[in-house]
């Protein structure tokens, strides 16, 4: 097999070259048989002139004097000569007077070209191609007249052959010993190679980083991109006997079993999943509108475990223990909710302040400018270890697994690393990581990364983000980058930076249990009061201004001017929940975003049939399902955004394979949903042209892209983003005690 492989291996250098090779044999062959002919004729015509000189004057002479005998024997004794066939002598008048025995035939003077000067040209006769040269005789008395010189060429063709096989076997010889050499050095190439990657596979870039003189220096260029795909691949491999995994549930109890001995999550984020609200006397639970908690929520269902969480509904204390816990979901509880509480000034300080007037701008590209107070900072870093403290609290062992959600805990990875050093810590950051000179507005931006660098794992989006991060702490930090593994080390702690793309449950909790995509459309029609025909897009945001609603609603106004057709028979509905209202910006966008909505509507509203309807409310999941599922357009419009799981939901919900999705190049979304209308939010135009040729697509098109888009969101789920990221926190965890264990060994 060994051999079989090798000579395969040959075969794709070899092949390759022989080609080439024999084409460029092909081209030079001709090339240098016409050189042969221009240098042979050229022979031809000096040896004619030398031979012409050299006869000229006794010729001259005899035809002067008449004496034919003496012409012929003349002409008899020049043409021993090996390569001259013949001789003869062509009156002005055209008629051969002389002539040798073996003059063709076939020539007549009329044929030998002439001219002032002794001319010659190549003749293709019956018995072969001869060179006939002519030069002209002026005797003294007697006719005047040229001397016709035939030369036979047979040699010339001859020699030709034989240079064509010469040239034939050089570029034989050249092949063979060519590929010789490029075989020999493509397998010395190719162990180095081989190396390289074994390296790579036993682990080189985690605990023991890539370096130059462990991995061949042409191996280097790929090394990041190669240890990523094969991390990823030989993880997902080690969870199942085949190479196709169904991300699931079951699947990630599996990994948490094999992998981390069963260990239970603890989830930190700011959100809470489930949110207690007291409605005169009753109480009620939903959950917030919000990314995170769609994609971590199926995650701690499948894996138990504690969510930590800022508790601020308004019933949240009522509902909890004495230990500030309570089981969710409310239907069927599977894991514990643990709430910790903030005060107005705390809130204030830690949320609306640090984290959404200064933290959120600061990494979102949406003209807004970031705004840091010292009083803001300090409840920043005492919610943050108020945080630390309860995952202490929570944890079961010295070594929990701990994810860290979002901007809001920027330092809680190095605060529980100080308080439990053994702790295996994945923070996964779900907004976009600016460039370094961004980041450097930031006043506390050193403290901010120190904090971030306690993390085992630390997730972006995308390898971009990846890349701002690594170059933002290479400019403000003393620490080890090895940009190859994609690792930082600093005072003896590593943290791995990696992408992992964040997707949603898959199946959909509704799966199977939902009316048909046509009944849902009409119950939202008669809700709304549109008739039958009328057409749908469907926006899904927080209130916020970096979600480009603003220029969403640009759009449809400029959609609606370009195809004044549509006017009254489109209808775009935009769902908002309210957020962080009390920051004055927000309020300012809010207010703009109405003046907005009442301007276009006042143009193009239609027969009671509104250009926009802005429902400006908090909507359930089930209920912002049925506006997926009965709109023909879906707009997700950000100005910049880490993934937007809006985009993923709204093609889940499309069980029909029916619907558009335009989607924003500027969120991480755009780089997996590639057969989504991709625009770009600042360009009205272009956006407006998008929506309309998402309302006109034909069916056949729809599905297309749908199905595609549908079967990437089932392979690419939650499960998998979580089960990317706990694969490699176990892994982390078995080297860094297999490390710990040799550094004992004396």
């Amino acid at each position: 097999m060994t051999g079989f492989r090798s000579l395969k291996l040959s075969l794709r250098f070899i092949i390759p070259l022989v080609v080439s090779l024999g084409l460029l044999a092909i081209a030079v062959v001709p090339l240098v048989d016409k050189l042969n002919l221009r240098w042979f004729v050229r022979d031809m015509d000096m040896r004619s002139q030398l031979i012409a000189n050299t006869l000229h004057e006794p010729l001259a002479e005899l035809i002067g004097q008449g004496n034919k005998t003496k012409i012929n024997s003349l002409l008899l004794r020049a043409i021993k000569d090996e390569r001259l066939l013949a001789l003869g002598f062509c009156s002005d008048e055209g008629a051969l007077l002389y002539r040798t025995p073996t003059f063709p035939k076939s020539i007549s003077c009329e044929e030998v070209p002439s001219d002032s000067k002794a001319s010659s040209r190549i003749l293709r006769l019956p018995e072969g191609a001869v060179h006939v040269a002519r030069h002209h005789i002026v005797p003294e008395t007697g006719a005047k007249g040229d001397l016709i010189l035939v030369h036979d060429t047979s040699f010339m063709e001859r020699r030709s052959a034989d240079t064509r096989k010469y040239i034939i076997l050089l570029f034989v010889v050249l092949g063979l010993v060519t590929s010789l050499i490029t075989v020999f050095v493509a397998h010395l190439s190719w162990h180095g190679w081989m190396e390289g990657v074994r390296a790579m596979l036993k682990g080189e870039g985690l605990l023991k980083p890539f370096s130059p003189q462990s991995i061949n220096s042409e191996l280097q260029p790929l090394v990041g991109d190669l240890k990523t795909l094969m991390r990823s691949l030989d993880a997902e491999r080690r969870m199942a006997d085949d190479s196709t995994i169904t991300w699931s549930p079951d699947t990630l109890r599996k990994l948490l079993h094999k992998q981390l001995t069963g260990e239970k999550i603890i989830v930190v984020s700011n959100r809470e999943p489930y949110i207690h609200s007291n409605n005169n006397g009753e109480i009620e639970v939903h959950r917030p509108a919000s990314g995170l908690v769609t994609a971590v929520e199926p995650v701690m269902r499948a894996c138990s475990g504690t969510w930590i969480a800022h508790g601020g509904g308004s019933a949240d204390r009522e509902t909890v223990d004495a230990h500030d816990r309570v089981m969710v979901p409310p239907d069927k509880p599977e894991y514990n909710l643990r709430r910790i509480w903030l005060t107005e000034e705390e809130e204030k300080g830690y949320y609306y302040g640090f984290s959404n007037e200064g933290f959120w701008p600061l990494c979102h590209i949406a003209h807004v400018r970031p705004v840091f107070r010292t009083s803001d900072w300090e409840q920043y870093v005492k919610i943050n270890q108020r945080f630390a403290d309860a995952v202490v609290t929570e944890a079961d062992s010295d070594n929990p697994v701990v994810l860290v959600q979002d901007y809001h805990f920027a330092l809680l990875p190095g605060m529980i690393r100080t308080l439990l050093p053994k702790a295996t810590i994945i923070t996964f950051w779900h907004i976009p990581w600016p460039n370094p000179e961004s980041f450097g507005i930031c006043p506390w931006r050193e403290e901010l990364l120190k904090g971030m660098l306690g993390s085992t794992i630390l997730g972006f989006h995308t390898p971009y983000h990846c890349k701002n991060f690594l170059e933002t702490v290479d400019r403000y930090l003393e620490t080890r980058i090895e940009h190859e593994s994609s690792t930082i080390s600093r005072r003896g702690q590593l943290t791995m930076v990696e992408s992992y793309p964040i997707s949603i449950q898959w199946p959909p909790p509704w799966h199977g249990a939902l009316p048909p995509v046509e009944q849902t459309r009409a119950e939202i029609l008669t809700e709304l009061g549109l008739p039958a025909d009328q057409l749908l897009g469907i926006g899904i945001d927080r209130m916020d201004y970096t979600k480009g609603i603003l220029e969403r609603f640009n759009a449809v106004e400029r959609m609606l001017e370009l195809h004044p057709e549509l006017v009254g028979r489109f209808s775009f509905i935009q769902i908002a929940a309210p957020s962080r209202s009390a920051l004055e910006e927000y309020q300012a966008f809010e207010t703009r975003l109405y003046a907005l909505e009442k301007r276009i509507n006042a143009r193009f509203t239609r027969d009671g049939r509104a250009a926009i309807i802005l429902k400006a409310e908090h909507h359930e999941p089930d209920q912002v399902n049925r506006f997926y599922r009965a709109a023909q357009v879906c707009m997700v419009t950000s100005l910049h955004d880490g993934m937007n799981l809006v985009a993923k939901e709204y093609v889940a919900a499309r069980d029909d394979e029916q619907g558009v999705l335009v989607l924003s190049q500027f969120t991480g979304a755009a780089n997996e949903l590639y057969e989504a209308l991709v625009v770009n939010p600042y360009h009205v135009e272009q956006t407006a042209e998008a929506l309309y040729q998402g309302l006109i697509m034909p069916e056949y098109e729809q599905q297309e892209r749908m199905r595609s888009m549908r079967a990437q969101v089932r392979d690419f789920n939650v499960y998998r983003w979580a089960g990317r990221m706990l694969l490699d926190a176990a892994r982390v965890r078995q080297r860094e005690k297999l490390a710990a264990r040799i550094g004992r060994v004396p």
